[in-house]
C-alpha cells in the first residue's frame, strides 16, 4: 500500500470518483429541476384558468357541461380512466375538505386538504410546494374562488422520484465499471512506465554487491524525466567507478610502492647494521678493515640518501607541484647532458642532433632531471662503449626530445613496466625510480613519455612537451581542485 504505483493509482480513482459524483450530482439535480418545473407549470396554469374563470364552487358544481372540470380537475368521477397521480380537492372556510359534483371528498381529497396547513398562504405563493399525502409526495398550489372556497390542486411526484432513484443506479453502476477499468488500466500503465525505476533498483542492488560495471537500461519510448534521471544515474556510476578503480588502483601502488621501498632501505640499513655489530664486538681490529668497513657504511649512507632523495621528488610529483616557469632552451639542456656523458665515460660514443635554439616555456630543473635520469639510465644498463644518440626537435608546436642507446634492450613484458616504480628489468642495478621520476615530472608539464625496444635493438626513450605544457597542466589542475606545492627539488 506504501508503493507509488498503488498511490498514484488510488489518487486516479479518487479524482475520477469524484468526478463521477459531482456529474452524478448535477445530472440528477438538472432533471430533478425539469421535471419539476414540468410538473409545476401543468399546476400553475391550470390555477390560472380557475382563477381567471371567476367561478364559484356552487357554480362549479351546478355546471356539469364543464367537461374540462370533470375531465381534467376530476377525471376519477369521469368516464374516462381515472388519473391516480392528479388530485383536485375543494376546502371550505374551516379548511376541511368539501364534496364537490355532489361526490363526498375522496381519500386523496381528504388527505390533500390535511397536508395543507394554510391554504391561504398556498394560494398566495406563486410557486407549488412540496405535500405529503398519505406518505406520497405531491407538488400543490391553491387558489381562492370568489366566494371564499379554495381549490387545491396537486400533482404525484412519485414517478420522478423513482426515475430519479434508477437514475442514479445507472449512474452508480456505470461509474463503478469506469473506475475499475480506470484502476487496471492505470496499475498496467504505471507499472510499464515506471519499469526504469526497479531497473535503478536492480542496478543499485547489484553495484551495491560488487558489480561496479552494472549501468541502468535504456527502454523503447521513454519519458523525458525518466530518461534524464537513467542519464545521470550512469554518468554518476561511471564516475563512482572510475574513482574507485583509481583508489584501488593508487591503494594497491602505495602498498607496493612502501613494500619496495621497505625492501631498498633495509638493505643498505643491513649492511649499516652489521658493520656497526662487528665494530661494537672489536672484530674490526686491523686498520685497513676499518676503513674499508667505514667506506662501505658511508657508500650505503650515500646510496640510502639518494634513494630518499628520489621517493621526495616523486611525492612532491604525486602532490602535482607547481612548476616555475621560464623560457628554456631544450637544445642547450640536451648538449650540457651530453657533455656531462662524455666527462663520465670518455670511452662511450655521443652523438647530439640539437642546432639551434629550441625553446618551450617549462620548468628548467625537471628538464635537467628528465635528462639527467635517462643518461644515468644508459650508464647503469649498457656498457659503457655502446652508443648514445640525443636528438630534440619542434614539430607542430610539440617538442620532441629522444634518447637512443644501441644497447641489449628490454623484452616486450619489461618495457611494459619500465616506468613502475622500483622496477629493475632483470634485477640490475639502480633504485629503480628513474625512469618513474622521469614519467612524473613529464606529466607534470602536459607532455607524454614512451619507449621503444626490443631484445638486442636498444631503447629508445621519446619525452614529447607541449608548447606551453606547464600552464596547461597547472590550469587543469586548479580546475579540478587538487593540491599543489612550490616547485620540486631535483635529486
Amino acid at each position: 500500500m506504501h508503493s507509488l504505483r498503488v498511490k498514484l493509482t488510488a489518487a486516479n480513482v479518487a479524482l475520477l470518483a469524484l468526478g463521477i459524483v459531482a456529474a452524478t450530482a448535477v445530472s440528477l439535480m438538472g432533471m430533478r429541476h425539469y421535471l419539476l418545473d414540468q410538473v409545476d407549470s401543468e399546476l400553475t396554469q391550470t390555477r390560472a384558468s380557475l382563477s381567471a374563470s371567476g367561478l364559484t364552487l356552487r357554480q362549479i358544481d351546478s355546471l356539469s357541461v364543464l367537461g374540462f372540470v370533470r375531465d381534467r380537475l376530476v377525471p376519477e368521477r369521469s368516464g374516462e380512466l381515472p388519473a391516480p397521480d392528479t388530485v383536485f380537492a375543494a376546502v371550505g372556510r374551516g379548511g376541511e375538505a368539501v364534496a364537490v359534483f355532489g361526490v363526498e371528498p375522496t381519500d386523496a381529497q381528504t388527505g390533500l386538504a390535511e397536508a395543507v396547513d394554510d391554504p391561504a398562504a398556498l394560494a398566495r405563493d406563486a410557486d407549488p410546494h412540496d405535500v405529503t399525502v398519505h406518505g406520497a409526495a405531491y407538488r400543490a398550489t391553491a387558489t381562492r374562488l370568489p366566494d371564499g372556497t379554495y381549490v387545491l390542486l396537486a400533482t404525484s411526484t412519485d414517478a420522478l422520484h423513482k426515475g430519479m432513484v434508477k437514475a442514479l443506479k445507472l449512474d452508480l453502476a456505470v461509474g463503478t465499471l469506469l473506475l475499475a477499468l480506470l484502476a487496471c488500466l492505470t496499475l498496467f500503465s504505471v507499472r510499464r512506465r515506471m519499469r526504469p525505476l526497479e531497473d535503478m533498483v536492480e542496478t543499485s542492488s547489484a553495484i551495491a554487491e560488487g558489480d561496479l560495471t552494472r549501468r541502468v537500461p535504456s527502454r523503447h519510448d521513454p519519458t523525458q524525466e525518466v530518461e534524464q534521471l537513467r542519464l545521470a544515474l550512469n554518468s554518476m556510476l561511471h564516475q563512482v567507478e572510475t574513482a574507485y578503480r583509481t583508489r584501488e588502483r593508487s591503494a594497491a601502488q602505495l602498498r607496493r610502492f612502501v613494500a619496495d621501498a621497505s625492501h631498498e632501505l633495509r638493505t643498505p640499513l643491513s649492511a649499516i647494521r652489521g658493520y656497526l655489530q662487528l665494530y661494537d664486538q672489536g672484530m674490526l681490529r686491523d686498520p685497513a678493515e676499518r676503513r674499508r668497513a667505514w667506506d662501505r657504511m658511508n657508500g650505503e649512507v650515500d646510496r640510502m640518501g639518494r634513494l630518499v632523495d628520489e621517493l621526495l621528488t616523486l611525492a612532491r610529483l604525486d602532490q602535482r607541484p607547481e612548476l616555475r616557469l621560464r623560457n628554456v632552451d631544450v637544445s642547450r639542456l640536451v648538449r650540457d647532458a651530453a657533455q656531462d656523458l662524455r666527462a663520465q665515460q670518455p670511452d662511450r660514443p655521443v652523438t647530439v642532433d640539437a642546432e639551434g635554439a629550441v625553446l618551450v616555456r617549462a620548468d628548467e630543473s625537471g628538464l635537467r632531471q628528465v635528462l639527467g635520469n635517462l643518461l644515468a639510465n644508459v650508464r647503469t644498463h649498457t656498457p659503457s662503449d655502446v652508443p648514445v644518440r640525443l636528438a630534440v626537435e619542434r614539430a607542430d608546436d610539440v617538442v620532441r626530445l629522444s634518447v637512443q642507446d644501441k644497447g641489449p634492450g628490454l623484452a616486450a613484458e619489461d618495457a611494459a613496466r619500465v616506468f613502475d616504480r622500483f622496477f629493475r628489468a632483470g634485477g640490475g642495478a639502480g633504485s629503480g625510480l628513474g625512469l618513474a621520476i622521469v614519467q612524473g615530472v613529464v606529466d607534470a608539464h602536459g607532455g607524454e613519455v614512451g619507449v621503444r625496444t626490443a631484445p638486442g635493438e636498444g631503447l629508445t626513450v621519446t619525452v614529447r612537451l607541449p608548447a606551453r605544457p606547464a600552464e596547461c597542466a597547472q590550469e587543469l589542475r586548479r580546475a579540478s581542485g587538487a593540491p599543489v606545492t612550490r616547485g620540486f627539488r631535483s635529486s
